[in-house]
């Protein structure tokens, strides 16, 4: 039997997997746990689930970023004044980081949700995993080839239990260290590059499998904060939420598209060039899993040349972050600051500006923005405690923050190219079917999936 297509649209799926989470989530809480320590079986089970999708995220992380950054810094070997390119690139990132820093400030002195929220609702309690400058700067050095750490911890049986993590700090500062050797090898290196390029088309092969199950993974997500915070403690943090939907609102709405007219680029072929990208990044939360979309977006759509787009979407998944490195931790830090009745001055805000602009990299790119905000919390010194009192709304407003970043990672190498005479505005400007330009080798499936698998002609 066929579905009809409207129900294999992934807006419809993400729409319906985001109901079923609140309703099931709220009827898991009505049950109540089976004791203090033990959850009943349908609030295991979404939190299982969305437990279980992150998860597989994080363990397409390692390979994909590795894969991709000697890939991306391998094409720059193709690619003339790649110096400037790259240059470029880092500069229009940190512009866009610090617009998006400044809307989130103003936005958090103005609606002020720290003075909204019901103090008798909420509980917070300092993170396990803290960001501070000094780590940040210590994470630079890979401890070993892959930057991953083996802790070993006892079981309550007695047994003993190896948990394997890794530093996305260290991966990349690896993964570059290794790309700018093959690149500088030359000949030699040209085979190991072209495995690298094959591997990461594997990589993202089973990463787009992951993506595909991402309307499960939301209704887990989405379904386990209900039950396990209740509407009262999230309506507490209405306020909150609502400045960082506005925050990213601007940005994405007025910002990025105001970037794109004074840049000469088509804001209407912007919008619905990127959309592929900006609803997967909504739903995956995780702008390294919703990598390879934005690439096809930014080549595919955008014209943007498949050499420098190799270089500059990958370093943007993993760095550029303006609404998990910027809005929300600039709106994060003036609430907690009310929450506790501290009072910001000229410094701190300098120093809210300063982190997010120069701490992006901090920030991985899977789910999650917890490092960034710490590191903006410890440099103020405003109470770690605070990371904790917004746990509740954290699936919620991730949801947003991470479609805008890979939406700003597609709009930046397009506006970079464009300036450096090598976009093919004629590709920018093309109608698209079903969200992409069409191409000769997908051209034939544009019938079949809305959400399409990214093709091999925009594969690194």
């Amino acid at each position: 039997m066929r579905l009809p297509k409207w129900s294999r649209s992934f807006g419809v799926q993400v729409t319906i997997a985001l109901i079923a989470g609140v309703i099931l989530g709220l009827v898991a809480r009505s049950w109540g746990p089976v004791s203090e320590s033990q959850d009943n079986w349908l609030g295991q089970t979404l939190d299982t689930i969305g437990s279980s999708y992150v998860t597989l995220l994080k363990a397409a992380v390692v390979p994909l970023v590795i894969t991709a950054i000697i890939a991306s810094i391998g094409n720059l070997r193709k690619v003339t004044n790649a110096a400037r390119l790259a240059v470029s690139t880092l500069l229009w990132f940190a512009f866009t980081a610090l617009i998006a820093v400044l809307i989130g400030l103003i936005l958090g002195v103005v609606l002020q949700p720290g003075m909204h929220a019901d103090a008798t609702s909420l509980s917070g309690s300092a993170p396990d995993n803290e960001g501070s400058w000094i780590g940040f700067l210590t994470g630079l050095v890979p401890v070993n080839f892959l930057g991953l750490e083996v802790a070993t911890s006892a079981e309550e049986a007695g047994g003993l239990v190896s948990e394997v993590d890794f530093n996305i700090l260290q991966l990349i500062i690896a993964s570059g260290a290794i790309g700018i050797a093959a690149v500088k090898v030359g000949k030699a290196a040209e085979p190991f590059l072209e495995f690298v390029e094959a591997a990461l088309a594997v990589v993202q092969k089973v990463v787009w499998w992951i993506v595909r199950i991402a309307p499960i993974g939301t209704l887990g997500l989405i379904g386990n904060a209900v039950n396990s915070y209740g509407w009262s403690t999230m309506g507490s943090l209405l306020w909150f939420v609502v400045a960082v939907y506005v925050g990213l609102a601007l940005v994405f709405f007025v910002v990025y598209p105001t970037l794109a007219k004074l840049n000469g680029l088509s804001v209407r072929q912007y919008f619905s060039g990127v959309w592929p990208a900006t609803q997967l990044g909504f739903v995956s939360r995780s702008s390294i899993g919703t990598m390879p979309v934005t690439q096809k977006v930014t080549t595919d759509n955008f014209g943007v040349p498949q050499s420098y787009a190799a270089f500059a979407v990958p370093f943007g998944a993993t760095t550029k972050m303006d609404g998990c490195a910027a809005i929300y931790p600039a709106i994060a830090a003036v609430f907690v600051a009310q929450f506790f009745g501290i009072e910001l001055g000229a410094v701190q805000y300098f120093l809210i500006i300063f982190v997010s602009v120069i701490g992006s990299a901090a920030t991985a790119g899977t789910t999650g923005a917890t490092v960034m905000l710490t590191l903006t919390l410890s440099t103020l010194g405003l109470p770690l405690e605070g990371v904790g009192l917004l746990l509740a709304i954290e699936p919620i407003v991730d949801m947003g923050r991470t479609a805008l970043n890979v939406s700003g990672q597609a709009l930046v190498p397009a506006i970079v190219a464009k300036r450096h005479g090598i976009l093919d505005e004629a590709r920018y400007d093309s109608a698209r079917v079903d969200g992409y330009v069409p191409v000769e080798e997908n051209a034939d499936e544009s019938d079949e999936a809305p959400l399409e698998e990214p093709s091999g002609s925009s594969r690194l």
